[in-house]
C-alpha cells in the first residue's frame, strides 16, 4: 500500500485522477490532496473519506511514495525537484519535463519498459500525442512510418475550467470570464497555445517532438494542425499516415484491434465510429475511418478520439504509477 500525494486536486485533471485512483482500486495507504494556499484546509471526499487539502510543504515533508501532479508547468519545475529529493516518484503531467533529454516520457502501451528505479521525475505527455501514439505504435512496429499529417479538434475541457464556463455562458447568453479571446461556442479556433516564430503553435510542435521522443524514432516526419471546438467528451483526431511497406486495410484492423488501449470502431454500414460524446468516461483510444488514402501509395487515414481528461491526462499517469508497482520500481 502505497502514500499518494495528488497535487493539483482541485483541478479537472485532478478531480479527474481521484476519481480514477477509486476505480482502479489503486492500492492506496493515505491519500495527500495538495493544492494552491487558497484551497488548504479544503475538504474532499476519496473512498467515502474526508482529506483536508494540504499545502505543497507540508505534502513533500510527509513524503509520499508517489506524487502524481496536474498544476501546471511551473509548479512542477520548482517542487518535483523537491518531492524526488525527499524519495518520491513524481508522475508530472504538465509540460514542463516532457522534452529533457534526462527524464522519461512514457505512454505505457508504447514504452513503459524504459522505466527504472531511478526515475524520479516521470513525464506525462500531451493528450493530443497520447492518443496519436497509442494508435501509431501497432503500425509503426510492423509497417514502418514515414510520414504523419494529424489535424485535431480538441475538447475545450483541454483548456481547464474557465474553457468550460466560457462555452456554458456562451450557449446560455451569459456574459462572463474569457478562456479564449474569441467566442467558442458555434466556432473552430485554430490556435492551441501560444505560436513559434515558425508559425506554428506550442501544441503542434508539442504532437511533433513527443511523438519523435515516446516512439523512439526520429526519422517520423509529422506535421499538425491543432484545433479548438465546442465540445466536451475528448479530443478527436484527423490522422494521415505514409507507410515504407505496403498494406492492406484488414492487416491494419488487426494490427489496432490486437494492441492494448485501443478499440476499433469501423462499421460504417452502421454508421459506428468514434466521437467525443461516446467516448466521454472512457479509458481507451477509438480508431475508426480506416481507409486507404486513394491519391498517395502506402497511405492511410483514420480517426482517433480519447476522453483528454482520462486517457489524455489522468489514467495514462496512473497506468504509470501501475506500471511501476506491478515491476517494483517504487
Amino acid at each position: 500500500m502505497y502514500t499518494v500525494a495528488v497535487v493539483g486536486a482541485t483541478g479537472l485533471v485532478g478531480r479527474t485522477m481521484l476519481k480514477l485512483l477509486e476505480e482502479r482500486n489503486f492500492p492506496i495507504a493515505n491519500l495527500i490532496p495538495v493544492a494552491s494556499e487558497n484551497s488548504v484546509g479544503k475538504i474532499i471526499k476519496f473512498k467515502n473519506k474526508e482529506y483536508a487539502i494540504v499545502s505543497m510543504a507540508e505534502a513533500i515533508a510527509l513524503k509520499p511514495n508517489i506524487a502524481l501532479f496536474s498544476a501546471g508547468g511551473n509548479v512542477s519545475l520548482q517542487f518535483a525537484p523537491l518531492f524526488a529529493q525527499a524519495g518520491t516518484t513524481v508522475i508530472d503531467n504538465s509540460s514542463a519535463w516532457r522534452m529533457d533529454p534526462t527524464k522519461k516520457l512514457v505512454v505505457p502501451e508504447v514504452n513503459a519498459d524504459i522505466l527504472g528505479k531511478d526515475d524520479k521525475i516521470i513525464a506525462n505527455p500531451n493528450c493530443s500525442t497520447i492518443q496519436l501514439v497509442v494508435a501509431l505504435k501497432p503500425l509503426h512496429d510492423v509497417l514502418k512510418i514515414k510520414r504523419v499529417v494529424v489535424s485535431t479538434y480538441q475538447s475545450v475541457t483541454g483548456t481547464g475550467i474557465s474553457a468550460v464556463n466560457q462555452l456554458m455562458n456562451e450557449r446560455q447568453g451569459i456574459e462572463g470570464q474569457m478562456a479564449y479571446k474569441y467566442k467558442i461556442d458555434l466556432n473552430a479556433i485554430p490556435q492551441i497555445d501560444i505560436f513559434m516564430d515558425n508559425g506554428y503553435t506550442k501544441e503542434e510542435m508539442k504532437m511533433v517532438n513527443e511523438t519523435k521522443k515516446i516512439m523512439g524514432d526520429d526519422t517520423i516526419k509529422l506535421t499538425s494542425t491543432t484545433v479548438r471546438i465546442p465540445v466536451m467528451g475528448g479530443h478527436s483526431e484527423s490522422v494521415n499516415i505514409e507507410f515504407e511497406n505496403e498494406f492492406d486495410r484488414d492487416q491494419v484492423v488487426s494490427l489496432l484491434q490486437n494492441f492494448p488501449g485501443i478499440s476499433v470502431q469501423d462499421d460504417l454500414e452502421n454508421q459506428i465510429y468514434p466521437m467525443p460524446m461516446t467516448a466521454e468516461g472512457k479509458d481507451a483510444v477509438f480508431v475508426g475511418r480506416i481507409r486507404r488514402d486513394e491519391s498517395q501509395a502506402k497511405t492511410l487515414n483514420m480517426w482517433i478520439v480519447s476522453d483528454n481528461l482520462r486517457k489524455g491526462a489522468a489514467t495514462n499517469a496512473i497506468q504509470i504509477a501501475e506500471y511501476l508497482v506491478s515491476k517494483a520500481l517504487i
